[in-house]
């Protein structure tokens, strides 16, 4: 093999044998080899480091077009490589909605060398574009359809089941679902107390969920339609999905594993809202089960920001979400830290995963031949999340003054370094995410 450009030597390499204790070569963004290579056009001492594949959060909102008050795509991006993410799927619940090909297109052109990492971008389902979904879930950089059952979107809510049939009818990839009730969530409306944000998850309660999860997975199964159920918040929804495996892949996410509604609503107020809701600690013990019970495929932050501003508004005037692309992966290393998971499963939740649902080409493990993106962390360093270290345009956090155990050092997209101990590279070089069956 001629040399290659870059080598990442003598780290933990996380590879799908499992850890490996070596170098790790890239030529031409690719990973060239793993072993021992003294020579290379630069090399990066990686001592005591793990090297993990690229981080992969596959649920993020960054708001732009149209929102960009909040955060945009270059802001978003930043946010995401600075917490060690290489590639997210972006929501299209955005200013106009992402819900034609046109709109796909204006998102792909924006985010060109702007996003600090790799993208892709859903689909937004509507009752007006069922009929085009077969179509539109084909176009290269797009993440595959999204579906809000819930949450009174505007045009993004297909509520009924007749226009939920019609959307899974239409198209042949996993579609990705916000499941709450809408109908019972309008009807429960006068449980909400002005003023008291805890009683948000009393509002949007646990059968808001399962009631939404319960009709999916039914006309998942009716039209033959792989699904992925994402932010679930009740143990009883994972014990559900686990009997419907051959059709349903879901998400948790790093907020539900780690806050509860008796400590968050107290001390954060609506800054801890967001849809479906903080639940409480048992709730949140429940998701610890079923994550060790191996049902949730993947983590993604779900990552909502808004402005301090629109957060102080007394509730329920105050906007559900809280950003979260960079602190996915601090958080979830301090949790493998405290024994609540192993990293391998975190890696698989991470990476692989997320290939292995959607489909992904070329990203998600280490190995001969895939991009060379790897996120590389320091497991014995930690570090005190601060407002200063946020890069989100909103400029808060929920976990800000929590001290993590794992920190990270680098993210480095296809050979490039997008971030390296703290420092951002010279350059966005961002580039649309591939799926097998739109390449």
């Amino acid at each position: 093999m001629a040399h290659p450009e870059l080598v990442l030597a003598n780290g933990t390499i996380h590879t799908p044998s499992g850890p490996f204790q070596g170098d790790v070569a890239v030529r031409d963004g690719r990973i060239a080899g793993i072993g021992s290579f003294p020579e290379a056009a630069r090399t990066l001492d990686c001592t005591g480091l793990d090297i993990l594949p690229g981080v992969i959060d596959s649920q993020v909102h960054f708001r732009e077009p149209g929102l960009e008050h909040k955060e945009d795509l270059e802001t978003g991006s930043r946010a995401a490589v600075m917490g060690g993410v290489t590639a997210v799927f972006e929501m299209p619940n955005t200013s106009p909605n992402t819900d034609s090909e046109m709109r796909v297109h204006d998102k792909l052109e924006r985010a060109h060398h702007r996003m600090w990492c790799d993208h892709a971008f859903y689909v937004g389902a509507t009752a007006d574009n069922a009929e085009e979904l077969a179509r539109l879930e084909r176009i290269p950089g797009t993440a595959g359809v999204k579906i809000f059952m819930g949450a009174s979107t505007g045009s993004l809510l297909v509520a009924e089941d007749e226009n939920l049939r019609r959307v899974l009818q239409n198209g042949v990839r996993r579609v990705a679902i916000h499941a709450e009730d809408e109908e019972r969530m309008n009807a429960r409306k006068e449980l909400r107390v002005e003023g008291d944000p805890s009683s948000h998850p009393v509002w949007r309660d646990d059968e808001s969920a399962m009631l939404a999860t319960r009709r999916i997975l039914r006309l998942a199964r009716e039209t033959r339609r792989p699904i992925h159920i994402l932010h679930v918040t009740t143990p009883a929804e994972l014990e559900l999905i686990s009997r419907h495996r051959d059709i349903a892949t879901c998400e948790v996410t790093p907020q539900h594993l780690t806050l509860a509604a008796e400590d968050a609503y107290p001390r954060l107020g609506t800054f801890a809202q967001m849809n479906p809701p903080i639940r409480s600690g048992a709730h949140r013990d429940g998701l610890w089960h079923w994550l060790r019970q191996g049902v949730p495929d993947v983590i993604g932050s779900d990552h909502a920001p808004h402005t301090r501003q629109e957060k102080d508004k007394p509730y329920p005037g105050s906007p559900s979400g809280m950003p979260g692309v960079q602190t996915l992966l601090p958080l979830m290393l301090d949790h493998v830290a405290n024994g609540r998971m192993t990293l391998e499963r975190l890696i698989d939740m991470t990476s692989a995963g997320v290939q292995r649902v959607f489909g992904l080409v070329g990203k998600g493990r280490i190995a001969v031949g895939y991009d060379a993106d790897f996120t590389v962390v320091d497991r014995k360093g930690s570090f005190t999340v601060t407002e200063d270290w946020v890069e989100s345009r909103c400029g808060w956090s929920p976990f800000t003054g929590m001290e993590l155990q794992g920190r990270v050092i680098g993210t480095i997209l296809r050979g490039h370094f997008a971030m390296w101990e703290g420092q951002l590279g010279n350059e966005a070089v961002g580039e649309p995410l591939r799926f097998v069956g739109c390449l």
